[in-house]
Formats: C-alpha cells, structure tokens, sequence
C-alpha cells in the first residue's frame, strides 16, 4: 500500500511540472510517469534543492554496474563525473543541482549496451524549513538519554523480525533485546514534558541486523534503515513531529567510527581501503583493536605506530573500523548525516567514540554541518578526566598543532568523576569537596564551558545511585549540583526514580535496565507512580522541581558563575545574572551547622528574600544561615 501511494505521489508530482506555466522542465526534461527501481541499491534515498553544497555524491550498488554509463535528463541536474570502484559492483557519482533546478522526481539512466538498460527513479526535494530554523540545543536545556530497547514497549508487534539475524525476545536476559520501541518514546512523551526534559537523546535506532547483542544499536548494518524491532522512518518522524509539539528537541547518536559486522557492504566492499586492516579482514587473518590511547590525537610526543593502532584498530572485533581517509567513504559519512537532520528535522547530534576517527575527517564532518546549519548543535563523545583533552575538542580552542574541531560541544567525564569522588568521600569534608571546587576552576581550559555536556552517569558506566554507594542525599546533591552549573545537563532514563546496579556494578546489560511501566503487566508503573518506594517517589518529584525551574532560570541558562572555596563541610555556588540569583548549596555535615554569610557579601545578596525552590520556603539573607542536615540546597531569588 505504501509503494502504491508513492507511487500516485510520484505521479502528480510529475504531472504538477509537466502542466506549470514555465514549462522549462517538461520541454527540456524525460517526464516521470512509472516509478522504477532497477537498481538494488542507491544512497542517499533523497537529496534536496537549496544547500549551500550543490553537488552531492550518489553511491550505486548493482551487480557490474561499473560497465554501465549513467545518464540523467532533468534540468538543473547533471552528472559531472563518474567513480568507478575496485569492487566492479559499485559506482559514485557526482551530481550537481543549479539554483535553477525545482524539486520533483526524475530517472537515472544506467546503460550497459543497446539491448539492456537499467532505470532507476530518484527524487530531489524541496527542504522544509530554512537553514537557519535548526535550533541547537544548549544551556537552557536538559537532555533526558534513553536507551530505546529498555525504555517502553509501544508496538508489541514488531518485538520479532523473522528476516534479521536475532529473532527472540527475552527480558530476562540483560544483552537480549526486551521489545522497547519509537512507540514506546511517543507514548510517554508526557512524563518526559512534565519532568522538565526539553530534549531527548535516543541511542542509536538505526538497524542493527546483527546475531547477538544487537538491542543497543551501536552496530549499524545500514545506515539510512531504522531498525524494525524499533518501528518504522515514519514512527521515527512522529516522535521528531510530536516532540517539538511539546518543546522537545530530538538528538540523533551516530557512529562514523564503526559499522557492524554484519553491515550489508562487508560482503561486497567497494574500495580496497573503505575499512581500516581490510586486507586481514578479507584473507581473514587477525585483526588489531584499537589500543584506546586517545591522548595519541594530541601528544606531541606520540609514536607513529601508537597513533595508527589508535585511528586504525577495530573498536571492538564486530565491528569493522570505517576507514574515512577514503574521500567516497567520507563523502558517505557527512551526507548521511545531513540526510537524518533534514528527514528528522533534528536538533542535534551526539558522535559517539568522537576521538577514534580520523581527527581531520571529524573536523571536516562537523565543519560541513555547520556551514550548513550555524545553529546547530554536535556533542562529542570524548571518555577522558583529563580536561586539557576535553577542551582540545572544541571548536575555538587554541591547540598547539593548530586543529580547528568544529564542533561545539564535548562531554564533561572530568567533572563528573569529581563529583563523585567529592561526595564519596566521607573522611574529610573540605578535602572531598575541593575536589568539585577545583573541578569547576577548570573551566579556565575551556573556549566555552556552558556549551559542554554534564551528566551524572550514562548507557555505558555505573548508575549513578550505585556510583554514591545508595546514598540518597548524596545522589541529591550531585544531580542538583550539576543542574546548577554552567554546563547542558543530560540525565539518563530511570535515574529519576534510582535506577541501579548494585548486583553487578559496570554491567552494561544491567545499567540498560528496563524502565518500569514500559510493558503491559508490569507490576510498578514509574510513569504513573505505581508501586514506586517512598524514596524513589521523593526523588522524581525532587528532579521534577528542579528542573521545571530550571526551564525558566535565565540565571541558570546564562548567569555569571561565582563560588567560593569550600568551608566547614560547605561549598556555595552562585549563578547570578540581572533580575535573579540562584544559590547552590553542598553541605556535606550530618549534625546541623551555622554559617556566617558575610563570607559572600560580595554576591550582594544581603537583606533579600530567597525561596528554597523544593519547599517554597523563604528565607531573609542576613548574617547566618543555619543548615540543619546534610544535603543540598538551592534557593532562589525569583518570587515565582
């Protein structure tokens, strides 16, 4: 039914151009009237009219389709030159698009000789929105992460694909697939909104046709193919449509390091260099993974071989390393990315593993991106608690060898293990504490602070109750905390009602727990409340407050920064901008304490009225403030 409404759709179109007043195209053009699809494969799906770029790359995937020479008859379009591959069932072509060119179907021509010709129907589309409407995400926002696989179960009937390579379902096994889906994301879109989240980052719902293992989503087997188990393009498109309808942005995670062993090229790969150690790979000798010596990127002192095995080893032995020093593969990997933004209307991108690529390739990739879209956002994945590397990522920031990254935003492992070392440590309050205070005074290394990433865990480490050793108060502080600071705070599904994983910490299976509520059956229900535990419901309502304030706080989004070296098991932060003060308060004293506040008479907050933003509760800002048990705090100057 699908193929047939396109195909009507195809049809009008073309008969929509061949009928208009400037007849340019119908005299000049072949006019679409059947929509063909000769050719087995050819990627992007789609292009549109009205980039920047005019020219972009299709590649054709068709038994010996090199010996055929293509041709297209559509004005505005041309072929300006075409790429044979070494596998004799490829080709690349370079296409470019005028500025005179309209949008609508058209043929391309494959001819093999006089007898036989292949015809394939493409489309260049006109783009929906101008460039420029793609918002980013930043300070102002709070990004929830989901784990799709784990999250909620909305389509009972795709949990099976008979087709693909993994066919059961079992939510007792950790690393099998539990049956959550787009669906599943769509229908609690609420529960998102009402918590205060005004961006979702969905792991990897492309699909992942691989025999084990394969929930995750991390190894791609097509990268313009959703995952079935997951829904369909357009169930993709209704969370993208339905989460802007609430103020929510959509996040898209991609790989450009790696593929999955079972991606649908490994079979037939079309350069003898698209995939790093191919030659091992194809006379099936041993191959190297990575030696994971990121510092190789920026170490002026790094061993040519330390570097390679770092850029050129497999992230892991499933999944072939793409070897983007290859100009086709390259050209496949931004114009794939550009495609997901458009056809998604998306408002972001988190690169995963951002720093094993080719380094100059990923500043190529985010640098076309944002020539295309300025007010875009990228965040990169760079797993260091080392911040001199966190900055080495960001665009803007002065490197020793020169390197320009383009991207705006990298993610903060350096501050996130503070503060959990500060807070686990019991022994010696202001030491533990320094940690943050030092942590923060970091900032100094950064082009900007506030365009990077903060969270208190992830899908890859140790929930972050389990993290504090199932401290409840602890757990406040750090989520409060970060949730002050001048960063983009992202939370991971769950961690709203202290998900954990105490039975097996670092069990990545574990850590993807299923949300409770997402399947038919179950017995506790965290979207409506049912069967949660007093503490657990304390803190959803908690995060709720805190980050529904958040959504307003121009203080928080934008605010001067101010803190002050940490003092009898204390540390205040200050956020202040004109019209609003927000003060965090850390206090790490398990007896009540009385401090003296003219310590921070320079913040100017004498005589004013604060409302603790959790209770309602005021309080005059005079000489003292009595603290009465160990936690955090955040009050506020805004009356409402």
């Amino acid at each position: 039914m699908k193929k047939l409404i396109h195909l009507a759709l195809i049809i009008l179109i073309s008969v929509s151009f061949s009928c208009q007043n400037n007849t340019e195209n119908s005299e000049v053009s072949e006019v679409v009237t059947e929509v063909k699809n000769d050719i087995e494969r050819v990627e992007p799906p789609n292009w549109w009219i009205g980039f920047k770029n005019n020219q972009f790359q299709l590649l054709v995937k068709h038994p010996n389709i090199s010996e055929a020479t293509p041709s297209i008859n559509y004005a505005g379009v041309s072929i300006e030159k075409v790429h044979k591959a070494d596998s004799p069932n490829y080709l690349f072509l370079d296409v470019n698009i005028s500025e005179s060119a309209k949008a609508g179907p058209f043929n391309i021509h494959f001819k093999f000789n006089e007898e036989k010709e292949l015809v394939q129907t493409y489309e260049i589309k006109a783009r929906q929105k101008e460039a420029t409407d793609f918002k980013g995400f930043d300070s102002s926002d709070a990004v929830f992460l989901i784990t799709p696989d784990r999250f909620a179960n909305g389509d009972t009937s795709n949990d099976i694909d008979e087709n693909l390579n993994e066919k059961t379902i079992n939510r007792q096994d950790d690393y099998g697939r539990h049956g959550g889906d787009i669906k599943g994301i769509i229908q609690h879109l609420d529960y998102i909104q009402e918590m205060g989240f005004t961006q979702i980052w969905s792991c990897p719902l492309l699909i992942n046709d691989m025999p084990q293992s394969s929930y995750h989503g991390y190894a791609m087997t097509d990268f313009y193919r959703v995952d079935p188990r997951f829904g369909t393009l357009e169930d993709y498109q209704e969370l993208s449509t339905k989460a802007k309808e609430k103020g929510i942005g959509l996040i898209m995670d991609q790989v450009a390091n790696h593929c999955g062993s079972e991606h649908w090229w490994m079979k037939d790969l079309p350069f003898k260099d698209w995939v790093n150690q191919q030659a091992s790979f194809v006379n099936k000798q041993p191959l190297n993974n990575s030696n994971h010596r990121r510092t190789a990127n920026q170490d002026l002192y790094a061993a040519n071989r330390d570097k390679k095995e770092m850029a050129e080893g497999w992230f892991v032995s499933a999944m072939p390393d793409l070897n983007q020093r290859n100009p086709f593969m390259a050209n496949y990997i931004i114009q794939n990315s550009i495609w997901w933004i458009e056809t998604l209307n998306l408002s972001g991108i988190r690169q995963d593993t951002y720093p094993y690529p080719d380094k100059t390739f990923m500043s190529n990739w985010a640098g076309a991106i944002m020539n295309e879209y300025p007010n875009f956002s990228i965040v990169g994945e760079e797993w260091s608690y080392n911040p001199l590397l966190i900055a080495y990522w960001q665009d803007g920031h002065k490197n020793k060898d020169g390197y320009q990254s383009n991207l705006k935003s990298t993610m903060d492992f350096a501050m996130q293990r503070h503060i959990v070392e500060a807070l686990n440590d019991a022994e010696q309050w202001d030491t533990g504490l320094v940690k943050i205070y030092e942590g923060l005074a970091n900032d100094f290394a950064y082009t900007s602070p506030k365009d990077i990433m903060i969270f208190p865990d992830n899908h890859d480490m140790s929930r972050i109750f389990t993290q504090l050793k199932g401290d409840i108060p602890n757990t406040k502080m750090a989520l409060s905390y970060l949730l002050t600071l001048p960063r983009i705070p992202q939370l991971y599904y769950g961690t709203e009602i202290l998900m954990n994983d105490f039975a097996k910490p670092g069990d990545h299976g574990l850590i993807r727990t299923d949300f409770p509520g997402g399947w038919e059956g179950d017995t506790v229900n965290a979207f409506t409340g049912e069967g949660l535990t007093d503490n657990q419901k304390d803190m959803q309502n908690y995060l709720k407050k805190v980050l529904n304030y958040r959504k307003t706080s121009a203080a928080i989004h934008d605010g001067k920064t101010i803190h002050f070296a940490p003092f009898m098991g204390t540390y205040f932060l200050f956020r202040v901008v004109e019209g609003e003060t927000v003060v965090h308060i850390i206090n790490k004293n398990n007896e009540p304490i009385t401090i003296d506040l003219k310590r921070y008479e320079e913040v100017g907050l004498n005589g004013k009225t604060l409302k603790n933003i959790i209770t309602d509760e005021t309080f005059v800002w005079q000489d003292s403030i009595q603290l009465k048990e160990r936690g955090s705090l955040i009050l506020t100057t805004k009356a409402n």
